[in-house]
């Protein structure tokens, strides 16, 4: 009994025993894989299928991830630049030993599917696997501590502002009151607010807020 499997972009004709290098699968050596495009059954009875045929599979036992042989790719411009370039490339193979052929019921069978390693097959095979999503990150939010000041009443200064301000450790006008000259320069600097606070009139805003 014979199968014509297609895998890679390629056609195979196997038989249970067979070692064939196919394109690279996503498994491990050792595990068993199924291939479920079977173009042609042959034996007793040969089914052509159309273009599969139904319920048909082929298993294999993985046996390696290998390489194979390298191949020399060497491009030479002439004219106006006169470059060379050579490039070498070894394909990623998977080494399979047909183990056996089944006309019908593969669909029922349970083995684990032979899809290629970066086929968009592979991704939908991972993605439905279990596995819990990840919570989208929020953005950390710095809270106002108990008896804080709405600092937002200041000009210019938004929920942006606010929590620099807030993760500075100032929390009331009375704070933005009692700076002085220093103080003005140090925030100005350790929170780049480019000379903000003098140009809004903080100080004199925080004084009269602060009443």
């Amino acid at each position: 009994m014979f199968a014509v499997l297609k895998t890679g972009g390629k056609q195979y004709k196997v038989q249970s025993g067979d070692v064939l290098r196919v394109e690279k699968l996503a498994a491990d050596a050792g595990e068993t894989v199924q291939f479920n495009e079977v173009l042609m059954v042959g034996g007793d009875n040969t089914v052509v299928g159309a273009p599969l045929v139904a319920g048909a599979g082929v298993q294999a036992e993985v046996i390696d991830q290998i390489k194979g042989e390298k191949v020399i790719n060497f491009v030479k411009r002439r004219r106006k630049h006169s470059s060379k370039r050579t490039v070498g490339h070894r394909q990623k193979l998977t080494l399979v030993r047909i183990t056996d052929i089944l006309a019908s019921g593969a669909d029922k069978s349970g083995v684990k599917a032979a899809v290629g390693a970066g086929s968009v097959s592979a991704a939908a095979v991972e993605a439905a696997a279990p596995a819990k999503k990840a919570a989208p990150k929020k953005e950390a939010k710095a809270d106002a501590p108990a008896g804080a000041d709405d600092l937002k009443k200041l000009s210019g200064v938004g929920p942006a502002l606010e929590k620099k301000l807030l993760e500075a450790g100032v929390t009331t006008f009375a704070q933005i009151a009692a700076w002085t000259e220093a103080d003005i320069a140090e925030f100005d600097e350790k929170l780049s607010f480019k000379g903000r606070i003098e140009r809004e009139g903080w100080v004199e805003q925080a004084k009269e807020l602060a009443k």
